[in-house]
């Protein structure tokens, strides 16, 4: 009895572990001149605390290409990953829209 409930408790933290959510964003290919490698510019738009004015913020994300089908200009989806490299944490999902 004692072994059924060590089980059923590890196939509850499988199904847990199966199901997790990953980050994703959508943004512009701003750089793939690395090798299976691409940089992603994501545009936001966010009120300033203070002086309540909309300020465009920009993030830059490094992404794992692996076919190298994403060129510049393309709008893609890249999601949450392991971490790949130094920089890497995020693999390229789709491309979008081509430029």
């Amino acid at each position: 009895m004692l072994v059924q409930k060590a089980k059923s408790k590890m196939s509850d933290q499988t199904t847990q572990t199966e199901y997790r959510h990953r980050k994703s964003r959508t943004g512009v290919v701003i750089s793939d001149k690395m090798d299976k490698t691409i940089v992603v510019q994501i545009d936001q738009m966010v009120m300033h605390p203070v002086y309540k004015k909309f300020v465009r913020k920009r993030l830059k994300y490094q992404a794992h290409d692996e076919h190298q089908t994403a060129k510049l200009g393309d709008k893609v989806l890249i999601e949450e990953c392991r971490p790949l490299s130094r920089h890497k944490r995020w693999r390229l999902t789709q491309v979008i829209e081509k430029a």
